[in-house]
């Protein structure tokens, strides 16, 4: 969970801010290409972490950990940018969503 607090949530600050919030003092190009890749190479790291343990952040199962990122990973999809093809990310998005708690709290249609 700290690696979701001090890594993914920083990466994607300024994307989001941008694209999801349009917030005026995020708009410069540069500062935005930049946090897209950031954000995507953070991404990335996930997706090797759940191609090693298979399942869910921690291991095979279920943790307090999947909590936290499982929203990141919500909001990774829910924003409109073009997402590099990340195989374990998406069958974990699709695995969460088998949960009731997440189609209500996380995908549900908001970034």
């Amino acid at each position: 969970m700290d690696w979701q607090a001090t890594e993914l949530n920083t990466s994607w600050r300024y994307a989001f801010m941008s694209l999801v919030r349009n917030s005026p003092a995020h708009q410069d190009p540069r500062l935005l290409a930049a946090a897209i890749k950031g954000w995507s190479h953070t991404m990335g790291i996930l997706n090797q972490q759940l191609e090693k343990t298979g399942r869910y952040v921690a291991g095979r199962n279920f943790t307090l950990a999947d909590i936290p990122v499982g929203l990141a990973v919500n909001r990774w999809f829910e924003t409109p940018l073009d997402h590099p093809d990340f195989p374990a990310v998406q069958t974990y998005y699709e695995r969460l969503t088998e949960r009731e708690g997440y189609t209500t709290w996380g995908r549900n249609g908001k970034p």
